[in-house]
């Protein structure tokens, strides 16, 4: 297991994937772990260096409690690169993972080739997500779970993923969670996107009702420069409810 040491966190990662190939960093959303990406791996491991990072307080990186920033988050990312060995990288990112993918195409942007910010934004709904944020603080994963699953996933997600991520969110830790929303919450992309200078490919999910197209994905495909689109048959978390249709999106994407 690798590990790399953050002012107050230790961030968990794991490399996979073809040593000579192209670099591919794959992130998670708030609430969940690496093992979203988990079957996406056998297509994309033959074509790829995959680089996956449990977001700190996620997963098997630990973190002490406060509110983080975007920017915290993106050089999270960087230092996890660095130790991987990767100068260069393509990201795909969920939700949160697609902001801090953004995040980090702005602060460094000779690192990143390509970028697919997938089921997300650039502005959320701070006083909504502070309501959040104080709930679980106050109350615990419990207080939130059943908003948060009946966005992760729609009635297509098969029972056995919808109890592991259900599962998965009530067993985190709730510091973490919160101060990953505190994120989310002050996060200032909106007005600086259109400084994203690599490809990229907004990717959207039809069952999203948490970051739809309209409203959400429409405003990256206008305001990042040369931005393409693609929409899958997904909820929110679509590697779990689209993994083949994500993976075709995804390698077509970066192998053009």
């Amino acid at each position: 297991m690798a590990f790399t040491q953050r002012p107050v966190a230790q961030l968990y990662w794991k490399r996979d994937g073809r040593d000579d190939a192209p670099a591919l960093v794959l992130l998670n959303s708030i609430g969940t772990d690496m093992d979203l990406w988990d079957a996406l791996l056998p297509r994309l491991r033959a074509h790829f260096a995959l680089l996956r990072i449990d977001t700190r307080g996620h997963g098997a990186s630990t973190a002490e409690p406060g509110d983080y920033a975007m920017a915290m988050l993106a050089d999270d990312v960087l230092a996890v690169a660095d130790a991987a060995g990767l100068d260069r990288f393509s990201l795909a990112g969920v939700s949160l993972g697609g902001m801090i993918g953004m995040e980090v195409a702005l602060r460094a942007p000779g690192r990143i080739e390509r970028l697919m910010p997938i089921c997300t934004s650039a502005s959320m709904d701070a006083a909504s997500w502070n309501d959040r944020i104080a709930k679980v603080r106050g109350e615990g994963m419990a207080a939130i779970a059943d908003l948060a699953m009946g966005r992760f996933l729609s009635d297509a997600a098969e029972p056995a993923i919808f109890e592991a991520v259900r599962r998965q969110l009530l067993t985190m830790d709730a510091q973490s969670y919160a101060g990953c929303g505190a994120a989310i919450r002050d996060m200032d992309l909106a007005e600086r996107i259109a400084d994203i200078a690599c490809p990229t490919l907004i990717v959207t999910g039809t069952r999203d009702t948490s970051t739809p197209f309209a409203g959400h994905g429409e405003h990256l495909l206008a305001r990042i420069p040369g931005a393409t689109h693609v929409s899958l048959e997904a909820a929110h978390l679509a590697p779990l409810e689209a993994p083949d249709a994500l993976a075709d999106a995804i390698l077509s994407f970066v192998k053009s």
